[in-house]
């Protein structure tokens, strides 16, 4: 079925909006967007209506959202302003920028960024109105059942977070009166990452980059590069199971993503990762919680310098972040609850990859006309 292809710009407007500095967000008011989805409020707004938007800068470059009604869009993603609801439905361009992708529109390295003279580039199929709704219904319903499965995981997540927080109390108030003190109390080394560059057609190991660290404290194994590593290299750039791995540089809303790396086989690392080993004081489940709580996270956020667009923490920096220092017994059974959750979660994540698949197969049909 042949439809006709538009170029991006004659359906829109892109334009990215002022940002918002993170301190001058607020804890109600008006959503704020940034490059990963809602980071805040604030006290206005910058779209009426929802407004579809793809991340433009940093880690999560070419991400797609869509924004609530009376919502602020932060100048770390681009806004698609002015859409005619009247030729073009939003759910189904949403929809097929899933599928597209923005690959060929990312430029730079270093920092990842799509412009709004990348995006001329961009065609669309675009069937008459009402067939892009049927698409968008459909795909809707498969995307529904996928995120459920996402729900899933998350409220496992949450269960995590209030264990920990049962087990060593708030650090802000440390109610549990632990000792005091660094993170470097708990560590016995910490190493940077292989600059080495990596390749997609193969090597020894498998290479993890910033992407493969989740924002939640998960390791993606997806969209992998690999790298040949001499004798002398494999102990400095191999991570082994029961490491903690940490990104030092990212956007200023991804630095500090933390991990424990969970797999039975080694893996080299990136430079912007590095890779911390516990001493017999510490677990690295524990610093990987904190790390990841809420309080963690602002302190991250707060300590992170910022060099054009990209934010860093470096090993001694996070070497130096204050913790409370439980009883290492504490922090092994918290190990014990957290890799148990996570063995029964693996039925949800085989589930939900079957779900994404059944997605991808039914957005390849949509977008080429053979959806019955």
């Amino acid at each position: 079925m042949s439809w006709p292809v538009v170029k991006l710009h004659d359906i829109c407007r892109p334009k990215q909006w002022k940002t918002i500095a993170a301190s001058n967000l607020l804890e109600s008011g008006y959503p704020v967007y940034g490059a990963n989805g809602k980071i805040g409020f604030y006290s206005e707004f910058t779209h009426e209506s929802p407004t579809l938007m793809i991340t433009c800068r940093g880690a999560t470059c070419g991400n797609v959202h869509i924004s609530e009604p009376k919502s602020y869009i932060n100048g770390n993603a681009m806004a698609l302003d002015d859409i005619d609801s009247s030729a073009v439905d939003l759910k189904y361009l949403y929809y097929f920028f899933l599928k597209r992708g923005f690959d060929d529109v990312i430029s730079g390295s270093a920092q990842p960024q799509i412009t709004g003279q990348g995006l001329t580039k961009v065609e669309i199929p675009l069937p008459p109105l009402a067939e892009q709704k049927r698409i968008a219904t459909i795909l809707n319903k498969a995307d529904a059942i996928r995120r459920k499965r996402q729900q899933a995981i998350q409220l496992a997540d949450e269960f995590l977070r209030a264990v920990f927080l049962d087990m060593f109390g708030d650090p802000v108030t440390n109610p549990k009166g632990f000792p005091l003190g660094i993170i470097r109390d708990l560590v016995e080394s910490a190493n940077y990452g292989s600059s080495a560059k990596a390749s997609e057609a193969g090597g020894d190991y498998p290479i993890l980059r910033m992407g493969n660290i989740t924002y939640e404290g998960a390791i993606d194994m997806t969209d992998l590069k690999y790298i040949d590593l001499t004798d002398k290299e494999k102990p400095k750039y191999l991570a082994v199971k029961g490491d903690l791995l940490f990104n030092r540089t990212n956007s200023k809303e991804l630095v500090g993503k933390t991990a424990v790396y969970d797999r039975d086989d080694p893996v080299a690392i990136a430079g912007y990762l590095i890779r911390v080993r516990t001493n017999e004081k510490g677990n690295s489940h524990y610093i990987s919680g904190y790390l990841n709580s809420a309080h963690g996270k602002a302190t991250l956020q707060n300590m992170c310098k910022s060099i054009v667009g990209m934010a860093n923490i470096n090993a001694q920096e996070m070497q130096d972040i204050p913790v409370t220092i439980p009883p290492v017994s504490l922090q092994n059974r918290y190990r014990d609850i957290f890799v148990s959750t996570k063995e029964k979660l693996a039925a949800h994540q085989a589930a939900l990859h079957a779900n994404n698949e059944l997605f991808n197969a039914l957005s390849q049909k949509a977008f080429s006309g053979q959806l019955s």
